[in-house]
């Protein structure tokens, strides 16, 4: 998984969909729980960033 940073809400939306996919891959084990732990993490940071930045009368979606 990249650990940099986007810029925008679909980035954080689109590295959230990449980390659930990678981590759905994994074999069970604590690797892959840590794996969608992260994931999980990324999809709220995602649903927070777009609440932050809607636009005013706008859904965040």
């Amino acid at each position: 998984m990249d650990a940099k940073q986007p810029s925008r809400s679909h980035d954080v939306e689109a590295s959230a969909d990449e980390a659930l996919a990678e981590a759905r891959s994994l074999p069970p084990g604590p690797e892959r729980i840590e794996a969608l732990k992260t994931a999980g993490k990324l999809r709220y940071a995602a649903d927070v960033y777009g609440i932050i930045f809607a636009k005013r009368g706008r859904p965040s979606r």
